[in-house]
Order: structure tokens, then sequence, then C-alpha cells
């Protein structure tokens, strides 16, 4: 049994997405005074007393534009609209009626019975006494909130629950999101959504060729193979100095708070374009951050070709992109689908990669060669030794040196060790973490 799911509708800038961080209790949807901020769907879980339920946010709905990303975010929300068990029809009571709003109303009449009128920005008793105006829409008595200040939330909350079958917590196993999350992250216009939208066989995310068309972080999962997989869709990253503070600034914020919690990133480089200066921060971005990464270079359709192209491209993207040379590198069209099912199954493999162990022996054995080969130095002539080494950890692959004098390892050495162990060991796409270890337990171990 699926959870009963309640969907936000209503014109732009009527406090939809408000409403939705009010509800979630967290500010999961970008808020702005400009209008239009959320374009794509967006899901999130709510629980008021001992009730649980998901909510949706929509984009504000607009009728008869000749603007085709209003056209967009009008299917999205009309997709919301069909999928929800409950809707709640949100109205501006400081504006009053609108055209947009009769217009919304003739759209949800057929759902008159499971549509609730809220009648936000409601912020004083004053304003409170012309909501009534808005029982001429059809849908009876208004109810009155503040979304922004929480003036009646918690009554607007007793009173949905009597008109949903919200579920008893207590019914829900404390459950664990073990799925593979996935970050689709790069500039603007590259075809991240496209991408995803092809992964998920479903338009889930707006698509079109204006760039800078996601503003969020969109989640979507599938099952691959048996394993779920979150796809998250995120804005594109721009210079900084081409980031305006305001809504693009808080979805490149959005998009490093996914990198973060992301298991594997996709980095979606374009096959018309150069690899950018943006793209080289994100890459190290994700160095810096030990995760695993895999480069996808799309619209492969259009380049010119021969037997050497891919390997040249390849080549080229890895010394652009140095700090993931160990990522793996598939060309795909997601105009034309070419390769894009092949990105799942890398997905699948680096995870496997990432969580491999090298038994302790091997560890020894690889050690021993490479210190014979190139003992460890220091410019004062100061003795080092490398004792032995064990895995402690997956998920980075954590590598534990046990040394005499852990500080006095140069960086030099320190990326030696590292790409030894990428040269026998492999780990294609996972990244890895070398921690040197001394004997004295008061000195702090050294990450690389």
């Amino acid at each position: 049994m699926r959870d009963v799911l309640v969907a936000i509708v209503g014109r732009p800038n009527v406090g939809k997405s408000t409403l939705f961080n009010r509800l979630c209790k967290q500010r999961r949807a970008i808020i702005d005074f400009e209008e239009g901020i959320t374009r794509d769907r967006k899901y999130a879980d709510v629980e008021w007393d001992g009730k649980k339920f998901r909510i949706v946010d929509t984009g504000g709905l607009v009728f008869n534009s000749t603007d085709r990303m209003d056209a967009h975010i009008k299917l999205q929300a009309e997709i919301a609209i069909q999928e929800a068990d409950f809707i709640l029809f949100l109205v501006d009571g400081m504006t009053g009626i609108t055209d947009f709003d009769h217009r919304i109303a003739k759209l949800l009449n057929p759902m008159r019975d499971k549509t609730m009128l809220v009648v936000n920005k409601v912020d004083n008793e004053r304003i409170e006494m012309d909501i009534y105006d808005f029982m001429q829409l059809g849908f009876g008595i208004p109810f009155p909130i503040a979304a922004n200040s929480g003036r009646n939330s918690g009554n607007f909350m007793d009173e949905l629950l009597t008109k949903i079958p919200a579920r008893d917590v207590d019914d829900f196993e404390e459950l664990v999101d073990t799925s593979i999350k996935v970050a689709i992250v790069g500039k603007p216009n590259v075809g991240k959504s496209s991408i995803t939208n092809r992964l998920m066989g479903q338009d889930t995310v707006i698509v079109t060729d204006i760039p800078g068309t996601t503003r969020d972080a969109i989640d979507s999962k599938l099952k691959y193979h048996g394993e779920e997989i979150t796809i998250i869709d995120t804005a594109g990253l721009r210079k900084k100095t081409r980031v305006k503070y305001g809504v693009e600034y808080f979805s490149a914020m959005r998009t490093i708070d996914t990198i973060d919690r992301a298991d594997i990133v996709l980095l979606i480089v374009s096959a018309d374009e150069e690899v950018s200066t943006q793209e080289k921060k994100i890459a190290s971005y994700i160095k810096r951050h030990y995760k695993n990464v895999i480069i996808v270079v799309n619209k492969w359709d259009l380049p010119e070709k021969d037997n050497h192209t891919h390997k040249e491209f390849t080549l080229q993207i890895l010394e652009d992109l140095q700090f993931i040379k160990y990522a793996p590198v598939l060309f795909v069209s997601a105009l034309t689908g070419q390769r894009v099912n092949k990105i799942l199954e890398l997905i699948l493999s680096v995870k496997e990669e990432s969580e491999r162990r090298v038994p302790t022996s091997q560890l020894n054995d690889f050690v021993k060669k490479v210190i014979e080969r190139r003992p460890p130095s220091h410019k004062t002539g100061a003795m080092l030794k490398i004792y032995y080494i064990t895995q402690p950890d997956t998920d980075p692959p954590t590598f534990l040196f046990f040394c005499n004098s852990p500080r006095k390892i140069s960086e030099d050495y320190k990326r030696f060790l590292h790409n030894q162990i990428r040269k026998v060991f492999k780990f294609e796409g996972a990244t890895i973490k070398l921690v040197f270890k001394g004997k004295d337990t008061n000195e702090s171990d050294v990450i690389y």
C-alpha cells in the first residue's frame, strides 16, 4: 500500500512552495519573489499527529501562454493532479480572485470531491473576513492560512487529516533509503534532464533548449537488475561571476548539496564543446569530497567521427578532467537514446567497485614491492618507514598505512602510492582514500 499523495496546485506566486516547505518542515523547495520558480514536480513526506502522507509541489498554472516553459510547467502540474489522491487548491487572500483562479477551478471541477480550497497569505483577521469571496469558485468554504508565518497551519493540518486516509506512523517500519543515489551534474544545457528522462523512460523533468530550465534538485527512483537507483537531476552550475544572488544562487547550492549526498556523480559534458573551467572545478570538488564518478559525454551524435575519434576524445577529456582520471568515460546521445542504458550498467559496476575489499595479504605484498622499487624519502634525510597496509573500510575504499612519521611523507609520494593502488587494483570510477597513521597515538592521521 502506497502513501496517500496530496498535490498543491494553483496559479504562480500564491505560495505553493512556501506551503510545501511548511508541511514537510524543511526548506526542500526554492522560494523567491520571482514568479515561476517551481517548474518540475517535487515530492516530500509529511507527518502530523501520528499520521503520514506525501505531498507534491507543482509549478504555477498559466493558461493561453505562448511561452513554451509555461506549457511544460502546466503539463507537469496536470500530471501531479492526475496521480494525486487529494488536491490542495491554493489561492492568494491578498490579491483576491483572478481569471487564472477561475480557470484552475474549472480544471479541478470534476475532482471537487477530493479538492480542498485553501486561501494563503491570510496574515490577520481583517483579511480573513474577505475569504468568503472565494466560495464562488465552487469548492465550499475555503480554509485560511498564512504559510509564511505558520498562522493557522496546525488547524489546517487537523482539517486536512479528516479528509484524507493518512496512515498511522506506527504502521511504518523505520525504513533506511538503501538506494544508490546518483547525482546528474554539469553546466547548463548539456542535456542533464534529457538523460534523466531517458533513464526513467518518461518525462519526469522538464526538458527544453532553454539553458537553466531545472532550478531545484529533482529525485526520481527506478529499479535496474533488482537494484533501486535514485536519479537526482540538478540545476546547471555556472561560473560564480555569472550566478546572481537569488534563485540561481540557491540552485547552485542545491547542486553542491546533491553532490554531497550522492553515492555516484554523473558529470555530463557536451561532445560539441570544449571542457570548461567550471566543469574542471566540478571535477575538483568531486575528487576532494571522495565521490564515485562517471563522465558522460552527451550529444555524441553531433561530431563527425573516424576510427580514432573515440580514443582521441577520451584522452582529451581525461586530460582536461585530470582530477577524476579514475572515472570511466561513456559516450551517449540523449536525443537518439544511443548507449544511455549503458549508464545504468556503469552505475552498478562503479557501486560494486566502491564496495570491493582487497585482502590484507595482497595489500602487503603490493606495498612491499612498491617500497622496494621506490622507498619514501624526505629532504632532511630522515628515515621513513611504512610497516604495513590494510583496508579498514569501503565506499570509499580506504587504505590505512602504518608508518613511523606520517607527516614527513611528501604529497608526491602519497600521489605515487595512490596511482600505484589504482594501477594494480583498478577501482574504476570509485574514489579511494589513503590514511597514514603513526606510532604516536597523539599524532593525528594524515589523509590523502
